[in-house]
Formats: C-alpha cells, structure tokens, sequence
C-alpha cells in the first residue's frame, strides 16, 4: 500500500539535543530527518514530536521543531503508552503512521509495535531512526516489519505523498533531496 499524504501523521520520536550525538551516523539521521520533515509540512502532513524526559535529555533539535504541528512530553518508551501522546493521535484520525526518529531499538520499536497492536498502519522511515550501536538498530528493523510494519526511505515517503510529477509541490521537494 502507498502512503497517502490525506491519511497520514509523520511521528518524530524522541530526536532530542542530548540524546541524537550518541546515536550511529547522528549527523546523517538527522539531515534525513530535517528532509523528511520540511518535505511533510510542505505537503500539509501533520508532524507530532514525543520528547522522553525532555528536563534530562533536552528539546527536540534546533531546525526540526519549526516544523513540528506538536511536541509532547514522555516517560514512557512506547509514545503511544503515553495517554497524551495516544489522544493526540486519536484525535488526528490518520490510519497512516509514519514514525522516525531514536532509539530505534527502544522507542522507535516499542511505539510502532504498539500502534500495530492499535490497529494503524504503520511505516518506518529507516533512513530517519538510529541507536547507539548499528545492530540494534538492525534487529528493531526487522523486528518491527516482521511485526507488520512497512520499511521506507525519507524519499519514498515523500514520493509517494506527491504520487505524481504534476503535483504543485513537486519541485520544492525535488530540491529537498537532490
């Protein structure tokens, strides 16, 4: 199934100032990220930001957070354990979610098995998560698509939310990832 930028919600989990440095290929992750993002807004996809303790690990990242519809505080690993969090995606109504962002292996893969468990499509931007070792990493990715998650890069998503070369947005998110 292809995504459908009307049905969607792009989740950004927990790409926080203290805790992204650590991650494998941090730099990368979040370059992926900030095209991942500037291309949703430009294409009116509603953006949530889960932010885990954020007194302890800081605010999502400075050039992400414009872009942000909400940011949300959590203790809880899995976003959607969060009654906020859950709520706020609930009220959205998009069956489409598409989760990016850290640790891949623990928050990444606890929310999008639990958004499984709830019923949502759920899509994993695998060029947009990372953790602390690369294996990790690895094995939530195919933990979580053995689980019923779909694996996607930041350029599919917004391809397949553009669906044709004819879209009014199609040359600012071409530049995006050229």
């Amino acid at each position: 199934m292809l995504l459908d930028r009307a049905k969607s919600l792009l989740l950004l989990v927990d790409m926080q100032e203290r805790l992204v440095p650590a991650m494998v290929d941090a730099a990368d992750v979040r370059a992926r990220c900030g095209v991942l993002l500037r291309g949703a807004y430009e294409l009116s996809v509603p953006i949530l930001a889960s932010e885990q303790y954020p007194k302890g690990l800081g605010p999502t990242l400075p050039g992400l957070t414009e872009f942000i519809t909400q940011r949300l505080e959590k203790m809880e690993f899995s976003a959607y354990a969060n009654p906020a969090i859950r709520d706020a995606l609930k009220r959205a109504g998009q069956p489409q979610l598409i989760l990016a962002g850290v640790e891949a292996h623990v928050c990444v893969l606890q929310t999008g098995l639990d958004l499984i468990d709830a019923g949502y499509q759920v899509f994993v931007v695998a060029d947009c998560v990372s953790s602390r070792r690369a294996e990790s990493r690895e094995v939530a990715l195919h933990r979580v698509a053995r689980a019923g998650a779909t694996l996607i890069t930041a350029e599919m998503a917004l391809f397949e939310w553009l669906r044709s070369a004819e879209a009014a947005e199609f040359r600012s998110i071409s530049k995006l990832i050229r």
